[in-house]
């Protein structure tokens, strides 16, 4: 129910003088959108065509104004060079092997792509297996991942440019190395499920040229690629266009047995179907018909398949199903819901690797092929764990990290149940310098939120502190703890890195993930409130020492945030955030966010929610927001950039004060993913230098 009503534009690009910093005053247009009898102006509609003239005008002159302000702060160079002797160290990935080879990634410290090993024995060096860093001069291409055919014959790896959504496939040869002549383009959110000498793959048709990275994507189809022929003789393996806005993707286990299919975009899971390979003429036969719950197959036992479901145990359980009647009304518990979250499962030699989740930290636990508890595998710290292996393997890694651990690899004993070191990072800093403590604070509805803090040891509580508050709150996400040495600086210059685990994400199951969405996402807003007031009342900070930082979903969760409570926070950092909450579904997948969201054609109520909230639309004029760094990119094909221009644009427009209200628009990159490490270490250092410049720190 919306009517769209466009008329004369007047205006012209010029400069305007706002206090101590002059921003380009961007042409407003006379467009109207009617929601339901609700008339709602957006004049800077024409910023959502990111590749006409006038935008990349005013982003050429935005980007010079952000400039200007970064690069006249007294102590940016100082921090880069800290950022990059920092980020300057060994990381290396968890070796797997396939096909008797041990492969693993590893970057020397300032490589823009990490580097695909292989080797003979898992405690070898081994030899370069496939460099990124050699696909592009300044390091925007980005391996997204790869794939071994089960025959030991090939690997197809995609790879993304500039940091697309897109993906484009190719092939080596993995006997000798070489780079055969298959290649693939326009897929999206696709692996290679291999069979026989080919692999099928997800991709949309070709979209018309100048709207890739903006026009809306439906009807993903999957094709099967035959190694040694041309994408035109691809052939069409499966597509629903009865629901273009739905997604497709299947999977083959490694004997070629079976193969499943599964679809989502439509609730907040996917369904399921398998197929018998047994027999060319075989049909795919429907597991489930309920999208909102989700069904993952973790590995076949003889005519079993076993399940990780949230279906009928928001906390999730692992349920079993016969591959000759696979309906979901026929399955058998195999390890029941507990009251921590079930996060993953591995069949990793003849045993299941069970991780749970409680209290955003992971445990994980032995588990026999029959469903029982052995033992609980002792973990370094609280922290996050990450298991490699196959069904076939006799040995079993895992990756752990915490708030005050990068990525360290352990070797786990499958019979003794003991961890060994087998690969730790050699580091510029002091990790035993740092403190990282969990507390627990009450949201506006009296619910129990976790967050962790992580600061320099000796940190008083004197209400003087200066603290970085991030979140997320969306989808499902759940965050763990997590290692970066960006954050380092900050917290050396006595700051706080504080990160809460609000509603909408998973750490506490289905119900935690749905009190965040729809006509309660409001709930979302409330808990990242409520994390700074209590950080303020506990004498940790105060209002004026407060930088608050999110990214996609967490842009919007901070440009809610800033919006509402403008007293609060000091900075406010979102980055590639979804800020227009009216239109997001009208561009690329967007339409997939309905399941959080909700949309603003769904009814007078949706739209009214939504409006409520929505960043863009609740900038008032004379207000003194916090100094906002507004962050996009122009390859962003996930949040598409209109989202931060028309949102940094408003707020420029009616931001009372000197304030700053800044936007920076990187080149050749997108939504995050793949990002070379260069632009990673320009990004952070403006990032850090505006927060620490505008809560009064120095460096």
């Amino acid at each position: 129910m919306r009517k769209t009503i466009i008329t004369m534009s007047v205006a012209i690009m010029s400069l305007a003088s706002q206090a101590q910093t002059s921003y380009p005053t961007p042409q407003k247009v006379d467009v109207e959108d009617d929601y339901f009898g609700t008339k709602v102006p957006d004049p800077y509609r024409w910023m959502e065509d990111d590749t006409c003239q006038q935008v990349r005008e005013w982003v050429e002159q935005e980007n010079k104004v952000t400039r200007d302000y970064l690069d006249k702060i007294p102590f940016r160079k100082r921090l880069y060079n800290r950022l990059k002797e920092l980020a300057n160290y060994e990381k290396i990935g968890a070796p797997f092997k396939k096909n008797g080879k041990y492969y693993y990634y590893r970057n020397n410290g300032l490589q823009n792509q990490s580097v695909l090993y292989v080797s003979d024995n898992a405690e070898d060096d081994g030899i370069v297996f496939l460099d990124p860093n050699t696909l592009s001069a300044d390091g925007t291409v980005a391996l997204k991942s790869v794939s071994f055919s089960h025959n030991g014959k090939y690997m197809a790896y995609s790879i993304s440019r500039n940091g697309s959504d897109w993906q484009e496939f190719y092939v080596m040869d993995v006997i000798n190395g070489k780079l055969l002549s298959d290649h693939i383009e326009w897929a999206k959110f696709s692996g290679a499920a291999w069979h026989g000498d080919g692999f099928y793959y997800s991709a949309y048709d070709t979209p018309e040229e100048g709207k890739e990275f903006s026009s809306m994507n439906e009807t993903h189809k999957i094709y099967y690629h035959k190694i040694g022929t041309p994408q035109k003789d691809d052939i069409l393996f499966f597509q629903n266009p009865a629901f273009p806005k739905r997604f497709y993707g299947v999977e083959i286990d490694e004997k070629e047995t079976v193969m499943y299919l599964t679809e989502s975009g439509e609730g907040s899971g996917n369904n399921l179907f398998i197929r018998s390979l047994k027999s060319p003429c075989s049909q795919f036969i429907q597991m489930t018909s309920d999208s909102n719950y989700e069904y993952y197959p973790i590995t076949e036992k003889g005519d079993s398949i076993i399940i990780l479901t949230n279906f009928g145990a928001p906390m999730n359980r692992l349920m079993i199903a016969d591959i000759r009647n696979p309906g979901i009304k026929d399955w058998k518990e195999f390890v029941p819901e507990r009251k921590e979250l079930l996060s993953s499962a591995d069949h990793i030699g003849d045993k299941l690797i069970l991780t749970y989740m409680k209290d955003a930290s992971d445990h994980a636990y032995s588990y026999t092929l029959d469903g029982k508890m052995e033992h609980e595998i002792k973990l370094p710290m609280v922290g996050s764990v990450y298991f490699t292996g196959k069904r076939e393997d006799r040995e079993c890694y895992y990756t752990f990290r915490s708030f005050t651990m990068p990525n360290t690899i352990y070797k786990y004993d499958m019979e003794s149940g003991e961890s060994i070191l087998y690969k730790s990072p050699k580091l510029a800093f002091r990790t035993k310098d740092l403190v990282s403590e969990q507390v627990f604070y009450e949201s506006k509805d009296g619910t129990r939120i976790p967050m962790t803090l992580t600061y320099r040891k000796g940190m008083k509580r004197n209400g003087k502190n200066p603290v970085f508050l991030y979140g997320y709150g969306g989808f499902a996400i759940s965050l763990t703890p997590s290692f970066s040495a960006m954050r380092i600086p900050f917290i050396e210059s006595g700051g706080i890195y504080a990160e809460a685990n609000i509603r909408g994400g998973n750490e506490y199951g289905k119900e935690w993930h749905l009190a965040g969405t729809k006509m309660r996402k409001q709930n979302v807003f409330d808990d990242f409130i409520s994390a700074a007031e209590w950080l303020i009342d506990n004498k940790y900070t105060n209002k004026d020492k407060i930088a608050i930082n999110g990214a996609s979903n967490g842009g919007l969760l901070v440009g809610a945030c800033m919006t509402q409570r403008p007293d609060l926070f000091k900075v406010a950092i979102p980055e590639v955030g979804v800020m227009d909450m009216l239109r997001y579904h009208e561009f690329t997948i967007g339409w997939n966010w309905a399941s959080d969201y909700g949309r603003s054609d769904d009814s007078k109520e949706m739209f009214e929610y939504l409006h409520g909230y929505s960043p863009l639309h609740n900038i008032k004029d004379g207000v003194t927001y916090p100094a906002t760094l507004v962050l996009t990119a122009d390859h962003d094909d996930r949040v598409v950039p209109a989202h931060s221009f028309k949102f940094g644009a408003t707020l420029q427009e009616h931001q009372k004060g000197n304030v700053p209200v800044l936007i920076r628009i990187e080149t050749n990159a997108g939504h995050g993913s793949g990002k070379p490490i260069q632009k990673i270490l320009e990004t952070e250092c403006d990032i850090y230098s505006f927060v620490m410049k505008n809560l009064g720190m120095k460096y």
